[in-house]
């Protein structure tokens, strides 16, 4: 069991100035938990997390602003001027070492007591990877445990029995399967036995708390390597036990795996792409009413599911508002499910069909729906993410969705032709403006205010006939720049 070690790791100033406060006070301090995890891997860490001998009341005397609103013993210290994200200041928490008694509910300690050990602290942590300690001031690394070994082998092992350990808390028995997820690793041996026998003690866990680990684990790079240790461990079913009724179910022959494989292996592309938490929450639960839906068709001699995305639709609403996701969250991923049969036949799309459908999900989110489907398409065991007829649909969306070539290219319209240079309502002024956008067409450095006028004015010198002409040349120059446009974007999907 290693003891003490010196490693010099990159903490930053501000996390080093709050342990010098502490340590020039004749305190220990240490770093704890996943912020010393991160440091050690070369990973950003989010949250600095101190351990000291020092009483709340102590801390708060060594720093100007703190906040103490908590039953754990946990100072905040507030830096101000060390921003945040959105926010101008950053909080560094200060625990002192403390050591916790009976945990009748499997959630919470019954009871919190201050220690003056820092072994007494360590040993009541999780896992041996997040009973490290580090001491920036003097570089020190604690590891009773075997933490450092079990991060270099990306094992999750508890400090102790496990079995005590998830009593504890039962969120730690997904919190093993989250972090495995997070470090490419896995659970260790009879850690992994002792989840699979407690699994249902995740029922005492609030539903927020299940949904932060749930995110964490989503989010990873291998977003299905989490889905199969949950699956593995029975957790799973105190999650989402809707996705465990796919199990078994065959599909069509155009699917190579049941429904649950392939609902896995769609989420699992969405990792490889590293799309957004909607597009994988998507992606994992797309066909979830397929089991729902799944009927015999005898014509064809196969399986049909029809309406299954609104039948799943409904299912996601009710299982993300059961996880206490927010409402955009739960709105936009069953708007995905609801919509990600999109397209059909390539002979039937048209652009009126594709504008239909980003009237129904919104500029802002048809791409999201164009991943989910190139996810879809991997997870059936296909090796395309894009073939033609996807194609076809993405360069029609990028022909609706492109800037349309008017006159509104122009600084200037006819309300300011009028009042600019005195010209009177009539035709003359959609002969004006064309001819104008034809000239800014060929070049963009003459839409100024000042030089369209300019121009303008010595376009009213023409005959009525001439700038007729001259205007109709400039429609045809418009329309020879939006065919351009379509063609070059049917060129770059392949679908010309």
């Amino acid at each position: 069991m290693a003891e003490k070690n010196t490693l010099s790791l990159s903490v930053p100033e501000f996390a080093v100035e709050v342990a010098q406060t502490l340590h020039s006070a004749g305190f220990e301090v240490y770093l704890v938990g996943g912020c010393v995890r991160g440091l050690i891997m070369g990973r950003e860490v989010a949250d600095w997390d101190f351990t000291t001998n020092a009483t709340p009341g102590q801390i708060q005397g060594l720093f100007e602003h703190t906040v103490y609103e908590n039953d754990f013993g946990t100072v905040g210290v507030v830096l101000d001027g060390v921003p945040d994200g959105d926010s101008e200041h950053t909080v560094v928490e200060v625990t002192p070492y403390r050591k916790e008694k009976g945990y009748s509910d499997n959630r919470r300690p019954d009871a919190v007591v201050f220690c003056d050990s820092l072994d007494e602290d360590l040993s009541r942590r999780d896992f041996t990877i997040n009973a490290l300690a580090y001491n920036p001031v003097t570089e020190e690394l604690v590891d009773r445990y075997g933490g450092i070994a079990d991060l270099h082998l990306g094992v999750i092992r508890t400090v102790g029995d496990p079995a005590e350990r998830f009593e504890e808390d039962a969120l730690r028995l997904m919190r093993a399967v989250r972090i495995a997820t997070q470090l490419h690793g896995s659970v260790e041996e009879r850690t992994l036995q002792v989840i699979q026998e407690k699994s249902d003690a995740l029922t005492s866990v609030a539903p927020e708390r299940i949904r932060d680990e749930f995110l964490k684990l989503i989010m990873a790079d291998v977003p299905d390597t989490g889905i199969r240790l949950l699956l593995q461990t029975g957790l799973l079913t105190h999650i989402i036990p809707e996705l465990l009724q796919g199990d078994g179910v065959e599909q069509s022959q155009a699917h190579r795996y049941d429904v649950l494989e392939h609902n896995i292996r769609t989420l699992a592309h969405s990792g490889v792409k590293q799309f957004r938490l909607e597009v994988r929450l998507a992606a994992l639960l797309h066909d979830i009413g397929k089991p729902k839906t799944r009927e015999w068709h005898e014509e064809r001699g196969d399986w049909s599911f029809h309406a299954h995305e609104v039948v799943g639709a409904r299912m996601v609403k009710k299982i993300l508002q059961r996880l206490k996701f927010s409402k955009e969250v739960v709105d936009t991923v069953t708007l995905f499910v609801r919509w990600h049969m999109f397209f059909s036949d390539p002979d039937k799309v048209s652009l009126s069909g594709v504008r239909r459908m980003v009237a129904r999900v919104g500029e802002q989110h048809i791409w999201d729906l164009i991943d989910l489907r190139m996810c879809d398409r991997i997870g059936t065991g296909r090796p395309k993410e894009q073939p033609y007829r996807l194609r076809k649909y993405v360069s029609l969306v990028e022909e609706v969705l492109r800037e349309p070539v008017t006159p509104g290219t122009l600084v200037i319209n006819g309300t300011m032709l009028m009042q600019g240079i005195g010209l009177k309502p009539g035709p003359k002024i959609g002969h004006v403006l064309h001819i104008l956008l034809a000239e800014v067409l060929d070049d963009p450095e003459k839409n100024v205010v000042d030089i369209l006028l300019a121009r303008a004015k010595e376009l009213l010198q023409l005959s009525e006939k001439d700038l007729a002409i001259l205007g109709k040349k400039g429609k045809v120059r418009r329309f020879e720049e939006e065919e351009g446009q379509v063609a070059e974007i049917r060129r770059k999907y392949r679908v010309d």
